[in-house]
Formats: C-alpha cells, sequence, structure tokens
C-alpha cells in the first residue's frame, strides 16, 4: 500500500496504548508518513519491543505509564514539551476489553474498566491541551458496541459510548481554537485483544456477520486514523468514523 510519505511532516503525534494493535499500527503509519511519535505503554517489555519494531530513531519516543494514571500523565506531558515542545496529533487509543453478563459486573472491574478507557481518555485529553497545535486533532478511540446493543458488553460499551460523547463535546469545546476531535469506532479488528475474546473455533463465525466478508486489521484503523489527523480532514469534526466492513450498517446476505 501506497502512504503520503509527507503529510505529516513536522507533526508531533502521541498514540497512547502503542505497543500493539492498533496503536502500534498508528504509530507505524504515521512514522511513515513523516510524524514524529511519542507511544506509550504500561509494560516495558512491550514498550521495547515496540520501539525495536518500529525504528523511527531519534522522531519516536516511548514513555512508560499508565493511561489512567495522573501522574503519569504529567510526566507524559512533561517529557513531550522538553522533546518536541508540542503536540499535533493525539490518539487516544489506551483501552481494556471487558464482557460479562451485567449481573457478573463487579465494582473492582467496572472500577478498573472505567478507570483505562473513561477517565483515562478525558485525563489524557486534558493534559495534552497546554501542548496541542491550534490546528491540532484529537482522534478518540472509542468501538461499534455503542452503535448496536451487544449482550455481555454492558461496561465495556457504556464506557466507549462515554468516550464517543466526548468527541462531540470537546469538539464544541476545542473548536474556537482551531482544534478538531473525532472519534473511530472499530468493528471485529484482529488484535491481540480479539484474539483474547474470541477462541480461535469462533472466528469464522464471527467473521461471517461481517458485510465484507472478513475480520478488520489494525492497519485499516491506522489508516482511518491517519486520515480523521492529516489536513485532508479538516473540515470534519465532532464525527465518529465506524471502520467494521459494515457490520453496524448492513445484514449480510447469508443472514437474509
Amino acid at each position: 500500500m501506497t502512504h503520503n510519505v509527507s503529510r505529516f511532516d513536522d507533526k508531533v503525534a502521541l498514540i497512547t496504548g502503542g505497543t500493539s494493535g492498533m496503536g502500534l499500527a498508528t504509530a507505524r503509519r504515521l512514522l511513515e508518513e513523516g510524524a514524529r511519535v511519542v507511544i506509550t505503554g504500561r509494560d516495558k517489555d512491550r514498550l521495547d519491543a515496540a520501539v525495536e519494531e518500529l525504528g523511527g530513531g531519534d522522531r519516536l519516543l516511548a514513555v512508560r505509564g499508565d493511561a489512567a494514571d495522573l501522574a503519569d500523565l504529567d510526566t507524559l506531558a512533561a517529557l513531550v514539551q522538553d522533546r518536541f515542545g508540542r503536540l499535533d496529533v493525539v490518539f487516544a487509543n489506551a483501552g481494556v476489553a471487558s464482557f460479562q453478563p451485567v449481573g457478573e459486573v463487579t465494582e473492582a472491574e467496572f472500577d478498573r474498566v472505567s478507570d483505562i478507557n473513561f477517565k483515562g481518555v478525558f485525563f489524557t485529553v486534558q493534559k495534552a491541551l497546554p501542548l496541542l497545535a491550534d490546528d491540532a486533532a484529537i482522534v478518540i478511540n472509542a468501538s461499534w458496541t455503542l452503535h448496536r446493543g451487544m449482550a455481555g458488553a454492558t461496561l465495556y460499551a457504556a464506557t466507549k459510548a462515554a468516550v464517543h460523547n466526548l468527541t462531540h463535546t470537546l469538539a464544541a469545546e476545542l473548536g474556537p481554537r482551531g482544534v478538531r476531535v473525532n472519534s473511530v469506532s472499530p468493528g471485529y479488528i484482529e488484535t491481540p485483544m480479539f484474539h483474547a475474546a474470541v477462541r480461535e473455533e469462533e472466528k469464522e463465525g464471527v467473521a461471517a456477520e461481517v458485510v465484507s466478508g472478513r475480520l478488520g486489521t489494525a492497519e485499516d484503523v491506522a489508516g482511518a486514523v491517519a486520515f480523521l489527523a492529516s489536513a485532508d480532514a479538516s473540515y470534519v469534526n465532532g464525527q465518529d468514523l465506524v471502520v467494521d466492513g459494515g457490520l453496524v450498517a448492513a445484514l449480510p446476505a447469508s443472514s437474509v
């Protein structure tokens, strides 16, 4: 696939949860298109592995930290300020999956998932605000589950609906600065998180639910994020881009 190798020249991008899956693929895509990229992750070994895989030289900064820990976010902001001086792109991607019947959701699990998926996104954006260029773009990773009810996803989907709402409200609040805020809602994307939630023998049935007839890739989402973060989307604001192969919008012919 050919990319616009200069679309992000002289741009600085922050990607939380950048050690695997959609975050890692987006980091790779933005580096390929000329950006200087900051990735975060909680696990040092995975962070080191991502740095080795991405290359990037002095255009890549890896910061160990928890997106739900405000002290870590303060440290992250200080390191970005010291290294690059500003941010042009924020991909608030860090998140966790959690699937169980509503009656089995414990308070501890509620707090864990809400802290990472909602609190983490909220304060990632807040701490990034002083660093944002006036024409910056924020992209939030939401989920197709906010558009269609799915049994067993009450907690997960509610946190994703919360950050989707942030897309609208932040777009309104930051619009006077020229900062755009959009979200992506991935469908069934083959990532480590997906493989942990779906057994191998279930994958064929899951793919059959998708009009496009296949599971998505992390690179599919990275392309959507790169578009929303770029000047190509300069008049796209407060929107959610569903990257799901038609899962939400249409029924496969085989199911009719």
